[in-house]
């Protein structure tokens, strides 16, 4: 539903914007209530749900943390703004089309007193689109000041609070500002959106856990989220006392957009590890499952706006700008430094790598000019200052000691310069260098690039032939998040004075030829994959990441920042307890099939050997007449016989079917040819190497198989010594007649034609040809190798083997894509669930006279 506030906000708009009052496309039923989901009424529609009728535009809403707009207050005390064209957020726009209805939703750079917010926020809709979130002082200096730059930012940057005076602790109250924050953002956001057609885009740390607020709202919303600060590796971020819940949020977003691999694989990391999850590249894509959604990742650095720059460079001002420039450093080589005043631009290493290079080269004395560009920092602090104070103390003392009355090696610039001189630097300079220790978004290289390209009129100014050869050369640390684009630059590490030093000196020597090499290849990229190609892309593989919302059915569980939908297929549903002792009553006999480890006993159990309740519960099923019950599992014949040893009439197939003994007087059989040992021996010597190169991981050696198993070994090393020893195995097995498979947490060789469905398929069949024809099936499994089970049962229920169709409950444990229709949470439900039925069993003479309810289950469980 839409809020009350949405809707006065639209009649304060009424001007000559578009109308975006349009009707809420149908919501379909979240239902949070154990049982079966009745089907989701798709096409209703109730008047309450429209705020008004209006053609379909398409919208897409922009939230960051501040709007990208110019303030200013006259000397009447009256408000005035300004679209800031500069901004990225608002160049964004060209990525969409002419008919997109763009909103923004942030925070205003100033404060507004609260008696003018309401004519502020009519104004802003009205002629910017764009809808303020008005945080109050305080709170935004907890959340903005506070959380994000004294918390999220130095972690983010790989800088951890060793000491109390090297950065600030963990401050519960600041993450409870940076909570209230979010939910405020989130609360506009709602304003905004119309239809769950429209597509939400957040921006940047400032907001990670607005896509659980929106989730929790919308189940189906697009919702992208791009981080433009680095994202660092698991043990940096690990130690985040609140990592999991905003893992958590993030998780809720379909596209995450990083800008380099490096940040979004340390983001994978961090899942693997702290959440247990499962990723991996689907065509081309990176997507990561996360209770039935795929997330999907997506890598692209920002782009510039090249017509923005291009058009600031052909203005008259900007042009003589340049002449002076040059007129002023002429014949000297210059470099060129554009940075933020932040403890991690490396600005100080910069310099120091400057004065490195002066003293090891006499002859570039008085040939080499750096300018520093220092940008106002955009949050105070101790250690803003104290970067200020020594980048001029360096400064001053190359220029004392290799300076002279004319000449000075460094020229620092900290104070605000208009943007138009600032191009006229980029245009004007020979060489420029991004030195950073770390950083994500770092435009500077890519205007720099753009503006070396220059236009007609400057090259005419210049005395250059037209279409002329242009040239740069570019300097940049390998931590920025925008050097794996630019490979014709000089990468360096910053922490290293040799490193940047020998930089500016290839730098000072290359021809005019290499410059025009290196440049042509940087423009070709930085032209094409600008801030409209980003902006477009990012929102098609958003729309790709949502294609399938409309076919699935959605769940919403946990609390708080826990919160997560769940979406499933719309014939997967949980298993409720009624309906499984219904179905089971109603049943003249019974074929159950269950799985073992992570069924019967938690995956992660150390101790694998069966309760005494398990025990119990298994004996009370197989003593009712009406039922025939098997351990299916791929676990060896002794270990199970020797468990299962006090089930008389426990049916097992072990080792994935390959030994079957339908009770414990029986003997083992197989229907398959004793293997050739001789694979063995080739697979056993590959996979001790693996073995011993993993820690955790070890072999269990079968009659039939060998399983490779990697549970208590890293998670992202488990995995990756995973997929190379499948491809190992399958070359030096390929002329065997054995398959490799990859499960959970396993690796595993075995004969080809095995496996639980085609056993399940042989114990059905036997069952029927026996005359003991089933109408009632279950099977219960929860990896990969029991989605054979539950494909064998649907397939053979549906078979001209039985005459009537008997009654079948695949089921699933966990909710996940799965060829089961049913589910259950965990290995204590199932338990549950077969101890209710097992009291029924232990009654059949109750049941044979039909007169057992639900109710009478559940009175026997308590």
């Amino acid at each position: 539903m839409v809020s009350k506030s949405y809707s006065n906000l639209l009649e304060m708009s009424s001007g000559d914007g578009v109308d975006f009052r349009q009707p809420f496309k149908s919501l379909p039923r979240v239902v949070t209530s154990p049982g079966i989901i009745s089907d989701p009424d798709w096409d209703s529609r109730s008047d309450d749900d429209s705020v008004g009728s209006a053609s379909f535009v398409e919208r897409k809403i922009i939230v960051a943390n501040f709007l990208p707009l110019n303030c200013m207050k006259d000397e009447a005390g009256q408000w005035s703004f300004s679209k800031d064209d500069d901004a990225l957020l608002m160049q964004l726009k060209d990525g969409f089309s002419d008919e997109t209805d763009v909103i923004y939703v942030g925070s205003l750079k100033v404060q507004i007193d609260p008696d003018e917010q309401d004519h502020v926020a009519q104004k802003l809709l009205r002629e910017y689109r764009c809808i303020p979130t008005f945080l109050p002082s305080d709170l935004q200096q907890q959340f903005y000041h506070g959380f994000c730059k004294q918390q999220l930012w130095p972690l983010f940057h790989y800088m951890l609070p060793i000491c109390l005076d090297k950065g600030e602790l963990f401050d519960r109250s600041m993450f409870q500002a940076y909570v209230r924050a979010n939910k405020i953002f989130a609360d506009k956001v709602m304003e905004a959106i119309n239809t769950d057609d429209d597509c939400v885009w957040v921006h940047d740390y400032h907001l990670m856990l607005l896509p659980t607020f929106l989730r929790k709202r919308l189940h189906r919303i697009k919702l992208g989220f791009f981080l433009h600060s680095p994202f660092p590796s698991s043990e940096i971020y690990r130690t985040l006392p609140v990592r999991d819940e905003i893992l958590k949020s993030l998780l809720n977003a379909d596209l995450i957009g990083f800008q380099t691999f490096d940040y979004a694989r340390h983001f994978l990391s961090c899942c693997s590890r702290l959440l247990g999850l499962h990723y991996e590249s689907k065509r081309g894509y990176i997507g990561i499952e996360y209770f039935g959604r795929t997330v999907s990742l997506k890598i692209l650095s920002v782009g510039v706006h090249v017509g923005r720059l291009e058009s600031v460079l052909k203005l008259p001002a900007t042009v003589s700008k340049v002449q002076e420039i040059e007129q002023r450093y002429k014949g000297k080589m210059l470099m060129l430094g554009v940075d933020d005043m932040d403890i991690f631009k490396g600005i100080s290493l910069k310099l120091l790598g400057l004065e490195l290079l002066l003293d090891r080269y006499p002859k570039l004395r008085g040939r080499v000019v750096l300018v520093q560009i220092v940008n106002p920092a955009r949050s105070p602090g101790k250690d803003v200052e104290e970067a200020i104070t020594e980048a001029t103390s360096v400064a001053e003392r190359i220029n004392i000691k290799y300076g002279s009355a004319d000449y000075k090696p460094v020229d620092l610039i900290d104070y605000r310069i208009p943007f138009s001189e600032k191009i006229a630097f980029y245009a004007a300079s020979d060489c420029c260098i991004v030195n950073a220790v770390r950083d994500g978004m770092n435009l500077v290289p890519y205007e720099y690039t753009v503006c070396r390209q220059g236009n007609d009129e400057m090259d005419k100014l210049r005395g250059v032939e037209k279409n002329s050869h242009h040239t740069s050369t570019l300097i940049v640390s390998e931590f920025v998040g925008c050097s794996p684009s630019l490979s014709g630059a000089f990468r360096v590490n910053p922490w290293s004075s040799d490193d940047v030093a020998d930089a500016l000196h290839h730098a000072t020597e290359l021809t005019e030829s290499e410059k025009r090499l290196r440049h042509e290849k940087h423009y070709r990229y930085v032209s094409t994959h600008d801030v409209a190609y980003w902006a477009h892309s990012f929102v098609q593989d958003l729309e790709r990441a949502c294609k399938d919302h409309y076919s699935r059915r959605c769940w919403a569980i946990g609390f708080g920042l826990n919160f997560r939908v769940i979406a499933l297929s719309p014939g997967f549903r949980k298993l409720s307890l009624e309906h499984f002792v219904s179905s089971y009553n109603k049943a003249t006999r019974r074929a159950i099939f269950l799985d073992y480890d992570g069924t019967l006993v938690p995956q992660s159990s150390i101790n694998k050997t069966p309760s005494a309740e398990l025990i119990s519960i298994l004996n009370s099923l197989c003593n009712d007449p009406k039922n025939d019950v098997f351990i299916v599992s791929g676990r060896g014949q002794s270990s199970l016989g020797e468990w299962f040893n006090p089930c008389e009439k426990l049916g097992i197939a072990a080792e994935h079917g390959y030994f079957v003994r339908w009770n414990k007087a029986a003997e083992w059989e197989s229907n398959y040819l004793m293997p050739d040992r001789e694979w063995k021996h080739i697979a056993e010597p590959v996979m001790q190497v693996y073995t011993e190169t993993t820690d955790g991981s070890f072999i269990e050696v079968k009659e039939s198989a060998l399983v490779w198993h990697y549970l208590d070994a890293d998670h992202d090393f488990g995995s990756c010594q995973a997929k190379e020893l499948v491809d190992h195995l399958e070359r030096v097995l390929s002329n065997e007649p054995v398959g490799v498979k990859c499960g959970h947490f396993i690796v595993e060789v075995k004969p080809q034609g095995v496996s639980k469905g085609l056993a399940v398929d042989k114990l059905i069949r036997t069952l029927i040809n026996n005359g003991k024809a089933p109408d009632f099936l279950m099977c219960i499994g929860n990896d990969r190798s029991d989605e054979d089970m539950f494909e064998s049962i649907n397939s053979k229920a549906s078979s001209s083997v039985f005459t009537t169709a008997p009654e079948v409950l695949a089921c699933s444990v966990g909710q996940k894509p799965s060829k089961a229709k049913y589910y259950v949470d965990d290995t204590a439900e199932v338990i549950r669930l077969l101890k209710n039925v097992s009291g029924v069993s232990s009654q059949p003479e109750v049941i044979s006279q039909g007169r057992v309810t639900f109710r009478d289950v559940l009175d026997y469980v308590e």
